[in-house]
């Protein structure tokens, strides 16, 4: 197959295909409206694969005859996995965000790999699409989610999810039950009476903020009290707004069945059962959580022991308190983040190359004369498919109030631009089938940013400055029209929704697609500045030209830094010396 997504309609259905490998290498940032600047909730979301093609997917709401039947096809590989009733109504969705503001991201953290159920027809990215097409609230997802889990199993490993409402936040970290084959006496079918998961969900306390980055973080949690926290037996309770807490219901007695905890109920730990942790855990995964709660919040700086994998009982709490509320734009630029600031900086070391290259090619770990090594896992990687900021105010009409700033390949080098979650069509230049990852489209925003971002690669200390300059001057020029933008959307939604709908929609679609034509532009401007490894002079985008004007400007040559001319003499000695006669 040439494309890496499709929807395949049968009657109404819609079903995913994505042909990728799990990526087990995404990172969520969950933020409270109390600890938001203007009482946002927001999430955090990057895809990062290196067989992801980054795309905005699309699903208008529909109605849906009785008898109708959903396909599913695991996001990952685009395998059949079976079929499940469809519900009379879907919403629509955009991206990871429908039309009421809610969104949901997710990391995959793998855990105990014996509890994958061959047998389920629910992966983790079917969780998310089909919940986003059913649910309009963080608490009805969590109920979807745990009813799609019960009825038809569940066959992906454990993830972590992010589910964020215009009021409320929730963390929910689920692992399969494994494959127990049973045979019914009666009617000679075979079934696993293991089907389903485990789970549990916590809302995120306001004025909080959590993350989570393939691992799971909930450790210990409130046992049922029947008010706060209840098992999922009761699940219709969660409609109460005092219930901060659900989990499955044999959460601890399937962990003792299994062999793989003794203690008391109170002491159980959801992650350290289900998921312990390691070296790798903490040092690929956690590292990135520790690196943005470091970030707003100096204290957490005792727990860099631990997030280097040194010192593994020193778990980091699930959620903290910022110093400061936090932007939009904030949790942008936290997704670019290299581990800057800290000892493993990735521009500092040997492994980044005489022009600062944060990134280092796969594997993830190597070897030398019989041990083993790693390559540092930042937030902001090379092999990020498309990643987002989702933003959901209560103040506003939900067409307006949602905003998912989507940008695709690595957040770095990209530039995240505004889908209002009103929007009824997506933009061509992000358009599902304008490209895949094997076919190169001239207009397709993956292939224009990784046209940029790949060429910067190679000069990234000098080219890198020229990105962000832009990539701040245009993220900062649609901050500024967000609010002009809401307050003419409101005032159409007043009169007429169907108006605002296509407002919003019209600025989303032509502001994308406006983007991807600008940074085509600086890729024309990156190639002749800086080709051959020379640098053109110019200002403000004018190329200077000598005093005749016959030719450009003495062109600058910077030198390789003198760490990198040093190793170059050790490891050729004198080859290279030149002698004076």
């Amino acid at each position: 197959m040439k494309k890496s997504f499709r929807l395949l309609a049968s009657g109404l259905t819609l079903a995913i295909v994505m042909l990728t490998p799990k990526a087990q290498a995404c990172t969520n940032f969950l933020v409270t409206k109390k600890a938001s600047v203007d009482g946002s909730t927001m999430i955090t979301y990057a895809a990062d694969s290196h067989y992801l093609f980054g795309e905005l997917y699309f699903w208008p709401a529909a109605k849906h005859a009785p008898g109708t039947m959903l396909k599913i096809y695991e996001w990952d590989t685009g395998k059949y996995l079976g079929e499940i009733p469809q519900v009379e109504q879907t919403y629509r969705v955009v991206g990871n965000m429908n039309e009421f503001q809610l969104a949901i991201g997710e990391t995959t953290y793998g855990g105990r790999r014996e509890l994958s159920d061959t047998t389920g027809i629910i992966d983790y990215g079917s969780l998310i699409y089909t919940t986003l097409q059913r649910a309009k609230t963080a608490r009805e997802a969590i109920k979807v989610i745990a009813g799609l889990l019960e009825e038809h199993g569940y066959c992906s490993s454990g993830e972590s999810f992010s589910i964020a409402d215009p009021n409320e936040v929730w963390i929910m970290e689920l692992i399969g039950k494994g494959t127990d084959l049973k045979t019914n006496r009666k009617t000679k079918t075979t079934y696993n009476a293991d089907k389903g998961a485990v789970w549990v969900a916590m809302q995120i306390p306001e004025g909080y903020v959590s993350a989570h980055a393939n691992h799971a973080r909930i450790t210990t949690f409130p046992q049922a009290d029947g008010k706060t926290s209840i098992t999922s037996k009761e699940i219709e309770k969660i409609d109460n707004k005092e219930v901060t807490v659900v989990y499955t219901h044999d959460v601890v007695d399937f962990a003792r069945k299994k062999g793989y905890y003794k203690g008391s109920d109170e002491d159980f730990s959801f992650s350290d059962t289900y998921a312990p942790i390691d070296f790798g855990a903490a040092r690929f995964c956690e590292m990135r959580v520790w690196s943005f709660f470091k970030d707003i919040d100096k204290s957490m700086w005792k727990y860099f022991d631990y997030a280097k994998g040194h010192d593994l009982k020193n778990r980091m709490p699930l959620w903290i308190k910022p110093n400061e509320k936090l932007s939009a734009q904030d949790l942008m630029n936290f997704m670019r983040d290299h581990l800057e600031g800290t000892e493993l900086d990735m521009r500092k070391d040997p492994g980044a190359g005489p022009h600062g290259l944060p990134y280092r090619w796969r594997p993830l770990t190597w070897k030398y004369e019989g041990k083993t090594y790693v390559n540092e896992r930042a937030t902001a990687t090379q092999q990020t498919g498309f990643s987002f900021v989702t933003q959901s105010r209560n103040w506003l009409p939900d067409p307006v109030g949602g905003i998912l700033w989507f940008g695709v390949d690595d957040a770095a080098t990209s530039v995240y631009t505004p889908i209002y979650c009103g929007s009824t069509r997506t933009p061509k230049t992000f358009a599902v089938g304008n490209g895949d990852a094997q076919t190169y489209s001239a207009d397709a925003a993956f292939w224009v940013f990784n046209k940029v971002s790949n060429f910067a690669y190679l000069r990234y200390d000098v080219m890198s400055a020229d990105i962000i300059k832009l990539q701040q001057k245009l993220e900062n020029q649609y901050a500024q029209m967000t609010p002009i933008v809401d307050k003419a959307a409101t005032e159409l939604y007043n009169n007429n929704p169907e108006d605002a709908l296509e407002f919003v929609t019209t600025y989303s679609v032509s502001t994308a697609n406006s983007l991807v034509e600008r940074w085509d532009d600086l890729f024309e401007f990156l190639l002749v500045k800086y080709i051959d490894g020379n640098i053109k002079q110019e200002k403000d985008g004018v190329f200077k030209w000598n005093e005749y004007g016959g030719s450009p400007a003495r062109m600058i040559n910077p030198e390789y830094p003198d760490w990198w001319k040093k190793q170059l003499i050790e490891a050729t000695g004198d080859n290279l010396l030149m002698h004076e006669e």
